[in-house]
């Protein structure tokens, strides 16, 4: 009952849509007829002639199916020697619309014909109350131009006249054909309503060997085009108004035949259950009247009850069987995983449609990563209401896709999570679950809460009690680590309850939006252990940088080489405080792979604006923590920078032996400057080099290049960035720069231990230090007593230069003095 009065609907629904395009075809309506005519008129005009608007021919499979059916419709070929002869119902019944939904059939068919003079010819027909030749099948010897021709075709209108059609090809044959010699087909495209008889013509058509297909337009009568089709009439009978279906029913047809042939070898026609649909009028009992007959004596009137009827348009459904060609399609594999839906794009392309947590990789897959190391994991997950319930739901959906891709039987790491707003909660204790599909059906149980966003409560309460009893029996403690989640600020302190994390000997992870980035920098500790996003789809292409995250220690930069090292931070207006902070956080990030201590790796920092400042000496501070500390305190000048300025401060006041540096020991300065201010120092760069200081330039954004190329020197020693925010990404060139320049020979007096103007001098491995008039001691740094002027002084055995004695054996090799 439903699909009956969705099928009314879906008709009455065209019915003043079809009123314009026939009323123009069919002015006997509108002419000298009093209104209440017309009306009747058009009521039963729009009845008889309703557009077709509902599958009429339905073949019965799948969505899958149909979409194969039309993609092998485009992949088909005909390239025998053969006439087509198109017949297009041009008559009133049919209209405009339909007549223009005929052409675009027989285009559509010559898409996929070899037509020229030697293989296939074409030619058309078009019939109303008289047949018309719209061109011979000699006319056109290339596909656009048949198609041309066929767009041409103007409508003509008339009787449905086709008995008259067939008789005249019945009489003079195809024109331009090749009068039988090849394989004929006749394309009849009509809606069936003949106004004369055509079966004994359609016979004696078939009768010479001619393939006649029958295909509908509009609501067709389909006795009447299978009277018209070749046998089996199955796979003879199509419907124009699907287009694609149409075509590919015809094509296998000839296939068959061997006259065309599918692109794939693999592709098969089959034939599928389908309905054939048609509109009809049929007559229905509405009940009954009085009603007077005659009676026997000519002066007596009967007087008796009458039935009467109604008339009304239903669709009838008739089971049929129609042959379509399909071809393997790229989704008959199932290439989508993890529930992704795969949808085809022609044969041979699909694309998947993924689940939220596997939109980022190929066919929805999860990333092939393995965790080798030992350790203990705890997901901490953000649930208050900055956060909302999206951002809830797509952090849990990310560690899903962590576990899924990274735990196996044999894995020896342990997960657990826990979620936070006001209090924190254990969910999932680490260790509890050791079979993955357990695990992620228990993170299904983690709820939404909402409240607020106490980030710093939840690193407390996680230093206390976040990896309850988790230690493993027998074995001593693996690495633990907390990974953080958040797109939200904290609204309470943060620096002291990570502080208590980490002075528990837990590692603090933390990925998030770009927007939180600073906070999350300072809850680590560390810029380097923080993976931030700009989009919340990009939280899910984390997993592979969290895996290597996990087990993969950063490793010093230059292990077991000396290095004195000096940053150079642009400071001036030009870069402004924003940018500023990108460069410490850049360097911040380069200071981690060093292994800072006086025997190894010292580090400076100066930076520069309108004045150079010494943020902190080579000899400053002792360990890496303090350094980052140092680095997360230097001022932003402001003002007009000057690159030269600054370089000549770094030889005078900063590079020396009284502010920290080691004789013998590489020296290092990497220059991080927005470009600006950098024309006067091509000279005073080229001096630290000339006195063995190694300078690298790191160029941010639109700089003056030919500034910078100059004041790089080498050509490797500049490094071009395109803005601030992609500092991070040339860490490691710069990192292998300054390794690179490590291994270079160091001579003992570049630059010259030697103070107050001394003269420095290699001996054997070793050095002197010529000290002028006033001056001794093994750097000239002791003003002279009762020692007679320019005395060359040879540093002692004592132990006044032990260290210097220990360290450049370290860097060296043995020596004497």
């Amino acid at each position: 009952m439903l699909r009956a009065l969705c099928e009314l609907l879906e008709i009455t629904r065209h019915l003043l849509l079809c009123v314009l395009e026939n009323l123009c075809s069919s002015v006997e309506f509108s002419i000298n007829m009093p209104s209440f005519l017309l009306l009747g008129a058009i009521c039963i005009f729009l009845f008889s002639r309703v557009p077709p608007c509902l599958p009429l021919q339905k073949v019965h499979v799948s969505k899958e199916t149909i979409g194969k059916i039309s993609a092998a419709s485009k992949m088909m070929w005909c390239s025998a020697a053969m006439d087509i002869l198109f017949l297009l119902d041009g008559s009133h019944s049919v209209g405009k619309g339909s007549f223009e939904r005929s052409k675009h059939f027989a285009i559509t068919v010559c898409d996929a014909l070899d037509i020229s003079p030697e293989k296939v010819r074409v030619g058309a027909f078009q019939f109303g109350s008289m047949p018309h030749l719209e061109f011979p099948l000699d006319s056109f010897s290339t596909r656009q131009e048949v198609k041309a021709q066929i767009k041409r075709m103007v409508f003509n209108g008339g009787r449905t006249e086709t008995g008259l059609a067939l008789r005249h090809l019945l009489r003079r044959g195809f024109p331009g054909g090749r009068n039988g010699s090849v394989p004929q087909s006749l394309v009849i495209v009509t809606d069936g309503k003949s106004q004369g008889q055509v079966a004994l013509l359609a016979k004696q058509l078939k009768e010479k060997g001619i393939i006649v297909f029958a295909v509908g337009i509009r609501f067709p009568r389909w006795a009447e085009l299978r009277t018209l089709a070749s046998e089996p009439q199955e796979q003879h009978v199509l419907l124009a108004e699907q287009v694609e279906d149409a075509t590919n029913g015809l094509l296998s047809t000839l296939t068959s035949s061997a006259l065309c042939s599918p692109a794939a070898p693999d592709c098969r026609a089959q034939a599928h259950p389908c309905a054939h649909r048609t509109l009809e009028t049929i007559r229905e009992l509405a009940g009954t009247a009085p009603c007077w007959r005659g009676a026997p004596r000519a002066d007596a009137v009967l007087a008796t009850r009458c039935p009467f009827y109604s008339w009304k348009r239903v669709l009838l459904s008739h089971p049929a069987t129609c042959y379509r060609t399909t071809c393997p399609g790229a989704c008959d594999s199932h290439p989508c995983q993890n529930g992704g839906t795969c949808i085809p794009e022609g044969l041979d392309r699909y694309h998947c449609l993924c689940p939220l947590a596997f939109g980022g990789e190929a066919n929805c897959a999860a990333p092939k990563l393995s965790l080798e190391c030992r350790i203990d994991v705890l997901f901490l997950l953000d649930r208050s209401s900055s956060t909302a319930l999206e951002g809830f739901l797509r952090a849990k959906a990310f560690v899903k896709r962590f576990v899924q891709a990274v735990l196996s039987e044999d894995s020896r790491a342990r997960v657990g999570v826990a979620g936070y707003s006001r209090e924190l909660v254990v969910a999932v204790p680490v260790g509890e679950y050791q079979d993955m599909p357990d695990l992620v059906r228990s993170l299904d149980g983690i709820a939404f809460s909402g409240g607020p966003t106490f980030t710093g409560s939840a690193l407390r309460q996680v230093a206390e009690r976040g990896f309850g009893s988790a230690a493993r029996p027998g074995q001593a403690r693996p690495q633990r680590v907390v990974v953080l989640l958040t797109e939200s600020p904290s609204q309470d302190e943060v620096a002291g309850p990570a502080s208590r994390v980490r002075a528990h000997d837990l590692l603090l992870l933390a990925l998030g939006s770009e927007a939180v980035r600073a906070e999350l920098e300072e809850i680590t500790g560390s810029p380097r252990h923080v993976m931030v996003y700009a989009e919340p789809q990009d939280l899910f292409s984390k997993v592979p940088e969290l895996q290597e995250k996990l087990c993969v220690r950063p490793r010093s930069g230059c292990q077991a080489q000396s290095v004195d090292l000096i940053f150079l931070l642009d400071a001036s207006a030009s870069v402004g405080p924003e940018n500023f902070a990108q460069m410490q956080s850049f360097v911040r990030s380069c200071a981690l792979q060093f292994d800072v201590n006086p025997d190894v790796t010292q580090v400076g920092l100066v930076v520069y604006g309108g004045w150079a400042q010494t943020a902190f000496g080579l000899d400053a501070h002792l360990t890496r923590a303090a350094v980052l500390r140092a680095m997360s305190q230097a001022p932003y000048l402001g003002g007009v920078g000057s690159a030269g300025m600054a370089l000549l401060h770094i030889y005078d006041k900063v590079m020396t032996v009284q502010r920290g540096a080691r004789p013998g020991v590489l020296k290092v300065v990497v220059m991080v400057t927005g470009g600006r201010g950098a024309e006067d120092a091509a000279a005073p760069a080229q001096k630290l080099r000339s006195s063995g200081i190694s300078v690298l330039v790191v160029g941010v954004g639109p700089v003056l290049r030919d500034a910078l190329r100059r004041l790089a020197g080498p050509q490797h020693a500049l490094i071009h960035v395109a803005a601030y925010s992609d500092l991070q990404y040339h860490q490691d060139a710069l990192i292998e720069w300054i390794c690179r320049e490590a291994k270079r020979p160091v001579n003992l007096c570049m630059p010259s231990p030697c103070m107050h103007e001394g003269i420095c001098v290699l001996r054997r491995g070793s050095y002197l230090c010529k000290c002028r008039d006033g001056w001794e001691g093994p750097h000239c740094e002791n003003r002279a007593g009762n020692i007679a002027a320019n005395r060359m002084k040879i540093c002692p055995r004592g132990a006044s230069i032990l260290v210097w004695k220990q360290m450049l054996n370290q860097i060296s090799g043995t020596y004497s003095i």
